[in-house]
This record gives C-alpha cells, structure tokens and sequence, in this order.
C-alpha cells in the first residue's frame, strides 16, 4: 500500500511539476504534509465518548486524544474545558498508508458515491471531506457498532492555493466529481 501512492507522486507528480504547478524546483512541489481525522462528541456521558475514542484509534491505528471547548458557550451548552471531540494527526507513512486505504476501499463503500467535491478546499490548498456514517472505514465492523456518527478527514498540503492542492490530490487519484 505505501509504495502506491509514494510511486504516483514519483511517477506523475515529480516529472509534470513545471506542467501542473509551473515550479521548475521539485523541492517546491506540493506535498501531503500531515492528515487530521476529527469526531464531535455529543453531550451523553464517558461510554459514547470511549466509543467514539475506540473506533478512532481502530481506523486511524493510532491513539486518539480529546479535545475540550476553549470558552463557554451557553447557546449551544458548551462549558469552558468540556471535552467536545476527539482527533488524530497521521504523519508521513501513516498518513500515506490511510489515504491509500481511504482512496481505494473507503471511498467505494460510501453509499450513492459520485466523487468528491471541489468545494472542500480553504482557500491555502488543504481539502477536507465529511464522513456522515463512520461504518464505511473497514476497520469497523457491522456488529460494534452501538451508535453512528460522522468523521471528518482533513488532508493538510503544502501547497499554497486551492488549485495546486487540487491538481496534487487529483494526480495522485483522488476521485472528483467533473
């Protein structure tokens, strides 16, 4: 799985540089820098949240820690140090070995899946997808399932607009709508 992704970019992305980003430094060529996989925690007590810490580390192979509210907000009945979330930073080989999972099993398991959207870049080339069904991952299984909940997956890259992280992530195969 590692040398998948790793060859596409040696193979695709480092001799078209100039082509797709116009840089003639192949040091200056976008990358995947890290990938954060992230879960909101309702309110309802320390068996959801071990769940959704469980199920976390199981897709990610890697621990999962908490996050907490940093202010109060009594609208939406968060108090300051609450823990609202939990998430994961993958580097390096991790990171490579998920999107490869991600792009080639995940993805085709995702109910009426017609490609990823455009719209999830932030404007520096980082692209983001939503997750509403965490069982489409295949380390879950059906049977362990107590409660769904969503999953969102940010790929942070190097690049520096949303149209070279946009032709990074297409050469390297992810699927966008047309």
């Amino acid at each position: 799985m590692f040398k998948s992704i790793i060859k596409k970019f040696k193979d695709d992305v480092a001799p078209k540089r100039k082509e797709l980003f116009g840089i003639s430094n192949i040091e200056a060529t976008p990358k995947i820098e890290k990938v954060v996989l992230n879960v909101r925690i309702k309110q309802g007590g320390n068996v959801e949240e071990g769940a959704i810490l469980e199920t976390l580390s199981k897709i990610s192979g890697q621990i999962a820690n908490t996050t907490k509210a940093r202010i109060s907000i009594s609208n939406f009945k968060i108090r300051e140090g609450q823990v609202v979330g939990a998430k994961v930073t993958l580097r390096a080989k991790r990171a490579i070995d998920f999107l490869d999972k991600m792009i080639n099993v995940t993805l085709p398991r995702v109910r009426d899946f017609s490609g990823l959207d455009k719209k999830g870049f932030d404007g520096k080339g980082n692209y983001t997808i939503g997750f509403s069904e965490h069982n489409a991952f295949p380390e879950v299984a059906g049977d362990d399932v107590s409660r769904l909940h969503g999953i969102e997956v940010t790929i942070v890259t190097t690049a520096d607009n949303d149209e070279h992280g946009f032709n990074l992530l297409k050469t390297l195969g992810f699927p966008f709508k047309k």
